[in-house]
Formats: C-alpha cells, structure tokens, sequence
C-alpha cells in the first residue's frame, strides 16, 4: 500500500504543478528543472513505446497524452511570463535559442518552423489517421474475433481461462484504439497551441523591449526573437518525441515481439536485398561523378554482408531441421506421448473430406457457431454445461457422412449431400416433390432431398425445408441431449455445487459432505437429467436434498423427492396451460404387482417380476402408446409416486421416450383426461 500512496501522490504532484504554473510566476532556475523533467519524461515515454513488446502494455498512454501536454503547455505560460517580464527565462531556454539557432535569428527560425512543420504535416496527421482507422478496424473486427475464440474454445483448442483472457484481450484494444483516437488530438493541439504561444512571445517581446527597456525595433527583435525561438523549441522538441511515441504505438499493431529486433530483421534479413544493394551503390561510385570511394566503400560492405548472411541462413536451416528431425524421434520415444493418446473426448463429430466446407469459417461454413449455440440452447435448457464439442475431419469416412461419438464410441450417424435440401412432409402436404428419398438422421423420418432450385416451391407447398448444417447441428443436440446424463462428471458437479455456494453457503454447508457425498448428488442429478427434467434450478434441489438426505440416502429415492418438488417445472414442460392433456393410467393392480416384487438390497432396489408378466405389461403399454401416437400426442403414463421409477425402470429398455410422471409432480390446475389404462 505504501509504494501505491507514493504513485499516487506523484501523480498528483505533477498535475498540481501544471495548474499551479498557470497561475503563479516562477524563478528561471525552477523553470530550467521543470524543462529538463519535461524533456526526460517525453524520452522515457518515446523509448517505452519503442521497446513495449504489446501494445496494452502501455494502455494508459492516452491519460498520459493528456497530463504530458498541459504540463508542457503550463511550462510554455511559465516561459513566456519570465521572457515579457524579466527578458531571462533561465539556461534552457536561453541555451535552446542560442546553440540550436546557432546565435542567429534566422537559422533558429527555420530550424523551428521546420520542426512545426514535420509535426504537423507528417507525424501528426498520420498518427491521427492511422488512429483512427485502427479504432474502426478493431470496433469492426471485435464480433470476427469473438466467434473465433468460442470456435476454438468447442473445438478443445483453448480452455475456458483463455478464452475468458482472450476475450478480455478484445475488449481491451478496443477500448484503447477508441481512446487513441480522440487522445491523437492533444498532440495536435498541443503543437498549434505551441505555435500560437510563440508567436504572441515574439510580438508581446519586441512591444516590451521597445516601451520597457528602451530598445529599438531591431535589438528586440534579435533578442526577444531568440528567446522565443529557444522558447519554442524547448517545448516543441518533448513534443515532437511525445508525438513519435504516439506514431509508434498506433503504427506497430498488437504484435508480441520485439520491435527493434523484428523491425531489423525484416529490414536487413534477405541477404539477396543487401547484396543487390550493395552493387547498386558500386555501380553509382564508378559510372557517376559521385564520391567513388565512399559509394564502394558502402557498396562492398553491403555485399560482404549480405554474402555472409546467406551463409549463416543456411547453417541455421540445416541444424533446425536436424534439431527438428531430432524433436520428432525424440517425441516419440518418450514414454508420456502414449499416455497422451489414452485422454478421450466426451463428444467427438468426424465428418468427411466433403462436408468440410460446412466446418471451414473461410468456405463460409457456420456449423463451428452452431456447435457454440447448441452448448448455450442445452446450458439454458437442461442447466448443465456441455463438455467440449471435439470437431475434425476423418478420411476414412464416405465424403458426405459424418459420426458422432461419445467418449470416444461411435452412437449415431448420418449422411448429408452438400449441395442440397432436405425436404420434410409435416403430415398434411398431398403434393409429392421429385428429389432422392432419405431418412431425417435425427428422428428417422421420412425426407426427400431436393436441389436449390427445388426449394422455393417445395416451401410454398408446405414442406419443412432444412438446410445440411442445421440437419447436422440438430441431429448433434438430440445425441447430446439423450446422453447428457452420462455426460455430467463429478467435477461438473464440484463445479456447480462451487457456483451455488458462492451465493447459498449455509445450504451447501450443510448437505455437502455431511449428508451426501459428491458421488450421490451426482447421481440424483442424472436421474433427473436422464428424464430430460432441468437441473437449472439447483438451489430447490438442493435445499429438497438437504430436507430428506437425513431419512434415506438412496439416490432413486431422493430423486423422486427432488422431482416432486420441481413439479412446477415438470407440469409446464408436459402440460400446456388451459388445455386438457390426454395421458394413459396404470391399473391399481399391476402398481400392487410391482411393488410387491421389488427387492431392497445394500446396493439399491430392483424388481424380480417373471419375463412373461413384463412381456405382457410391455404388450399394453404398447396398444394404449400407439392411440396416443397416433392423435398426434407425447405418450404420458401417469402412475402413483412410489411405483413411478420402478416403472419407469421396467419401461426404459422397451420405450425409451416413454414419459412416466407421478400425481405427485403434476400442478393443482392442470387438467388431464385419461385415454387409456395398462392392463395385463
């Protein structure tokens, strides 16, 4: 703390100083302290802008534009109070008017006038213009760069902390180059201020030395002139180096290098440039009446120079590419690169060499930013992140076929045409469309693929019409969602239970681990999500676990309790508001049958009902299914809140969309009305 009060009162202290010149006259001695810091502080920040390897290593550079240029403005009053008032402003300005100009008036003239034109014309004007097409270009840029980084983050090239850091990054140079923008224009009014100041000085000198000192018109003008031009360039050459550090920072980009060093090696780094220089220049020295001594001289120098550069070039190749070679056969007789092949990908999407227009951002493939909306749509949806969606291209395949696996088994797959439609019949279209028949990937529907020309008309007829990267993107979500459940690790679970915590840390203090472990809240969860119910609302399942993980810690159990208390969520999600819902019942019978052969044991309940009781449960569950399928209805059992998951568990293999909902976890005013009762 204390090193920070000290900045902070430096700081102060140098703006104080500027505004206390303004207004109160100082000695000639204190001026020449205050120039001398002027000019050291211009240097530094010159030759800290030459040298910073980034750019937003020197992000406050345009506050700093603004403190050096009224600091400099204030010691340009001071200057030219003491030179109206005294006619001796102190031994820099002096010094500055009589060696730089040479003792002449008007060698100090020109030498000024030409250091306020190179300021204006050439490094003000340009730094403002590069300035200000760098701010647009970056503003421009920002939502390019953005997808980029969430492309790389769901293809696995970076982690979440980088693109976080890079993201941060963005934001950042955006707001800089904005800043730069405007800040460019303190230096160019600081260098018209200077030039207004020093005219004043010069006709305010001569009036004074002329009424107040009684000289005549021309020993003012030599001596006041003088002054003024010491004057001058004592405050236009810091700016004209605060001016080159603006120019650097805006023209060197954002690259991570060494300036100097790149900037050399791109000047002097082709020894073919050096040597056709170097004989340009011999060739001046012999067939022109220039200095013949001095063009060879320069001339075989540069062809030494570029000759031996070639030479060490080549050295340079050969042992890389012998340390390469070496690399590679070291890499891979190290025992860790067969440990790194044993990693999986919990979601993997190969695709062959002719989908990979699809993938590619420079093809104008988007499929990367489907990838990216499918993990925020399941984020919001189900309330767990996706793990990294692994994307590349495999030869082996078909050139239109693409696969999905989960961690790292092959579960689906599909076969696009690149060129082309599919066009889907939602049921009450009689027009049939001439195309290749297909089967949509993701629900096995029936599809016909059609041409681009085809498209238009076949959605005026009435047919869905999707295009191949959303068959794709969709196809991918249905196999995430259907196997999201596994997909939820232990870490995802710290992860949550981390995020809760930061706003609920009485709750998580008392569940985990007193009364559940990692392992079982994992497990409640993918209970829960292996049903499709969202786990977003973590704090009620929480807080419904905290309330019953002291009866039971069985993990079936406390999911139904879990589910009963999400009931809310499971009526909208199944049951339209206002509108009758058509569900199947379960006879009271069979719900006592199975009860009575579920079987408690240390490693959880399971049921011992005889095959054919199933086999003949499963046949009704099938007839009363099909009646609702086919009014165009979701199959929804509604049983009793302690037969549910056991029923749900007896179903499962058999039809796996089944819905089975307890009367525990539909809402007061939902209205069902029964179409049908499994019976065996």
């Amino acid at each position: 703390m204390g090193g920070i009060k000290k900045a902070d009162i430096g700081v102060a202290a140098y703006l104080m100083a500027a505004i206390l010149f303004f207004i109160i006259p100082i000695p000639s001695v204190m001026l020449d302290v205050m120039l001398a810091i002027n000019l050291s502080i211009a240097l530094i920040v010159l030759f800290n802008c030459l040298f910073v390897k980034e750019v937003l290593d020197m992000s406050f550079f345009p506050t700093l534009l603004l403190f050096t240029t009224i600091f400099r403005i204030s010691l340009n009053v001071s200057s030219t109070r003491l030179i109206l008032t005294t006619g001796e402003p102190g031994n820099v300005v002096e010094t500055f008017g009589q060696f730089v100009g040479g003792g002449d008036l008007v060698i100090g003239a020109i030498i000024f006038i030409i250091l306020i034109i190179i300021q204006f014309v050439v490094i003000n004007k340009g730094s403002e213009r590069v300035s200000e097409v760098t701010a647009r270009f970056t503003l421009d840029a920002m939502p390019g760069k953005q997808m980029a980084i969430d492309a790389d983050l769901n293809t696995g090239a970076i982690d979440d902390a980088e693109a976080k850091r890079r993201r941060d990054k963005i934001q950042k140079e955006s707001a800089f180059f904005g800043s730069m923008d405007g800040a460019t224009k303190y230096v160019k009014g600081d260098a018209t201020a200077g030039l207004i100041i020093t005219g004043v000085n010069l006709v305010g000198g001569i009036v004074m030395g002329m009424m107040n000192s009684g000289m005549s018109a021309a020993e003012a003008l030599q001596r006041y002139g003088l002054l003024t031009i010491g004057d001058g360039l004592s405050s236009q050459i810091p700016s004209l180096a605060i001016s080159l550090a603006t120019g650097i920072l805006v023209t060197k980009g954002s690259a991570e290098a060494d300036f100097s060093g790149v900037l050399v090696s791109q000047l002097f780094g082709v020894p073919k440039v050096l040597m056709l220089v170097g004989a340009a220049l011999a060739l001046l020295g012999i067939f022109t009446p220039l200095n013949v001594f001095l063009f060879l001289a320069l001339g075989g120098m540069f062809i030494i120079v570029g000759y031996r550069m070639g030479k060490t070039i080549e050295v340079k190749e050969t042992e890389e590419e012998a340390q390469t070679e070496e690399e590679q056969a070291e890499e891979i007789r190290r025992p860790e690169n067969v440990v790194s092949l044993l990693s999986v990908d919990p979601i993997e999407l190969e695709f062959g060499y002719g989908i990979i227009p699809l993938a590619d951002v420079n093809q104008g493939g988007d499929l990367l930013d489907r990838v990216v909306m499918i993990r925020r749509q399941i984020a919001l949806e189900l309330g767990t992140v996706v793990p990294i969606i692994r994307l590349r291209d495999n030869i082996q395949l078909n050139p239109n076929q693409y696969i999905i696996k989960i961690k790292g088994i092959q579960v689906t797959e599909g076969e696009i045409l690149f060129d082309h439609y599919m066009a889907m019949n939602p049921g009450y279209v009689e027009e049939e469309i001439t195309g290749i028949p297909t089967y949509e990937p993701s629900f096995h529907l029936p599809a016909t693929w059609i041409t681009e020309s085809q498209r238009e008309r076949a959605e005026s007829l009435g047919y869905t019409v999707v295009d191949p990267p959303s068959i794709i993107a969709t196809h991918l979500t249905e196999v995430i969602r259907s196997h999201i459940a596994e997909l939820l690790t232990r870490q995802d679970v710290q992860n949550l239970v981390n995020n809760l915590k930061e706003s609920n840390p009485a709750l998580v203090d008392e569940l985990v681990p007193k009364l559940l472990g990692l392992g079982e809240i994992q497990k409640v969860l993918q209970n829960l999500l292996a049903e499709g119910i969202s786990i977003r609302d973590l704090l009620s399942i929480f807080e419904t676990l905290a309330d019953h993980a002291t009866t039971t810690r069985d993990t079936d159990v406390l999911t139904e309790y879990v589910r009963q208390a999400l009931k809310r969520a499971i009526s909208n999600k199944y049951f339209p508001a206002n509108e009758a819902t058509s569900v199947i019942t379960l006879d009271p019978k069979i719900e006592q049958e199975i009860m009575g052969s579920v079987k408690q044991t240390e490693q959880g309940a399971y049921l011992t009902m005889d095959p054919d009781r199933t086999k003949g449960i499963m046949k009704s569950v099938e007839e009363e299914t099909t009646k609702l399928e086919n009014l165009g209805k979701m199959p929804i059992v509604i049983t009793s809140p302690i037969v549910r998951m056991y029923f749900k568990r007896l179903t499962e293999d058999f039809f796996r969309d089944l819905i089975v909902v307890s009367y525990n976890e539909v809402e007061s005013n939902v209205e069902l009305q029964s179409v049908g009762m499994v019976t065996a």
